[in-house]
């Protein structure tokens, strides 16, 4: 009974370490998912400045009607430029929603794998009646033995026969004094 207690303990204390080492990774991954979504949140706000401070074509047409400077029309942004900017900060933003959303997958996953296996444990009530099936078959294999007739042993691992009635252990070849055997 002890030894069962033990082992069924022993068993315990590894689910309780793999649900630990599960918890880490679960935690793990959704900082990662939160570090993703700030980063992603960042770049969406860097795109709507952008977009608040991007030269129109009416105001570059205005300001060459106003007959602005060329230092003032120098400092502004060619629409090439930005339309390669804004292409460029396009594929980041694609970029980062993919591995978000990858790592979304891998999170699933561990999550499913993580029901999967709690659901495959014995929880406080399948034990009991585990436990007594388990002493149930311990107490017939011990009445089987108990009922299996008994024989005598010899201290010799063989015996070889000589001309005369002499025997010899074959392991070590001491002299033992034996009745000999049968026909």
């Amino acid at each position: 009974d002890e030894e069962l207690l033990k082992r069924i303990q022993a068993t315990v204390v590894q689910v309780q370490g793999d649900y630990e080492k599960l918890s880490s990774v679960t935690g793990n991954l959704l900082d990662d998912r939160h570090q993703k979504q700030k980063d992603i949140e960042a770049l969406f706000q860097s795109l709507e400045r952008l977009e608040k401070e991007k030269a129109d074509k009416e105001d570059l047409v205005l300001g060459i009607d106003v007959k602005a400077d060329k230092a003032a029309l120098a400092g502004k942004v060619s629409r090439t430029q930005f339309d390669a900017s804004m292409e460029r900060l396009n594929e980041m933003i694609q970029e980062m929603l993919s591995r978000v959303k990858g790592q979304e997958q891998g999170w699933h996953q561990v999550q499913q794998q993580l029901s999967e296996e709690m659901g495959s444990k014995l929880d406080r009530l399948e034990l009991g009646p585990f436990r007594q099936q388990l002493e149930e078959h311990w107490k017939s294999i011990l009445e089987r033995l108990k009922k299996a007739p008994q024989t005598e042993a010899d201290d010799a691992a063989g015996i070889k026969k000589q001309l005369l009635a002499h025997f010899h252990c074959v392991s070590c070849d001491r002299p033992l004094s034996m009745l000999v055997p049968g026909p």
